[in-house]
Order: C-alpha cells, then structure tokens, then sequence
C-alpha cells in the first residue's frame, strides 16, 4: 500500500454559482460540471435519493482539485454555516500565491471578507484569513524571497 496524494477536497454549498465563481477568480480553472444520481453514488455517500450537481475545479499547475458539490436532494435542511477559524473540523484551505495583495484586492472587489490584516511571519511568508461564500474560508500565503 503507497499513498499517493491528496485528490480533490470537496466542499458542500448552496449556491454552486457563486462558489464555482470565487474559485475561478482565484485562480483554479474549471475541468467540468456534471449532473449526478443513482444508486452507485448513493451506495458510496450512505445517502437514499441522491441528485447532485458537481462541479471540479483544478490550481492551474494541476496538483490538487477542488470538488464543488451542489445537493438537490436529499437537502441538509441547515441554513449555511459561518464558522471561525478555531471551530472544531475540517476549517480552511491553504493556497500558495503571487502576490497576495494583489489577490485579496481582487477576492474583495468580488465580495470575499479579510478576518484581518496581512501579515508578515518571520520575513517567510505573508500569510491572511479571507471567507468567501458559503463560509469558506481560505488561507493565502505568499513565501518571502
């Protein structure tokens, strides 16, 4: 047994538009969307009446994807949650960028929120919080030449 990689994250909206678009924006380019149901995805998820629409986005050096999952059924039936950085569970997601003025300019413009200032840590790397839609949370850094 030899663990590869990390695949894909994927993360559960509401609004699949809006998430797809935060994403583009960023960066990652879209590989595809697709409508999904039936009983081989309800098999591998444990869930009955399974409708989705997925879409995957890639970071353009194509090492990891993000799997963007939009339930038409069964439904949550739980308003979108805004958690803090130090709620207990899978919390943030860390991408490595040019010029992370520049992008958190750019994620602002398009609506995303800082929970704070960009930061200098150790002359390494500038490092920021910014939330999206749907509560996601990204953390951006910037590796210090």
């Amino acid at each position: 047994m030899k663990l590869q990689r990390i695949d894909h994250i994927g993360l559960i909206v509401n609004d699949l538009p809006a998430a797809k678009a935060f994403f583009l924006e960023l960066g990652l380019k879209e590989l595809g969307e697709a409508e999904v149901e039936g009983d081989w995805v309800e098999q591998i998820i444990g869930l009955p009446d399974v409708k989705q629409t997925v879409a995957m986005l890639e970071v353009p050096s194509g090492e990891a994807r993000i799997e963007l999952v939009k339930f038409h059924s069964p439904l949550d039936g739980n308003d979108v949650q805004h958690p803090m950085p130090n709620t207990l569970g899978l919390r943030h997601i860390a991408f490595a960028v040019e010029d992370i003025e520049a992008v958190v300019a750019k994620l602002k413009e398009s609506g995303a929120e800082n929970f704070g200032e960009i930061q200098n840590y150790e002359n390494a790397y500038k490092l920021c919080y910014i939330r999206g839609p749907e509560g996601i949370i990204l953390e951006l850094a910037e590796k210090i030449e």
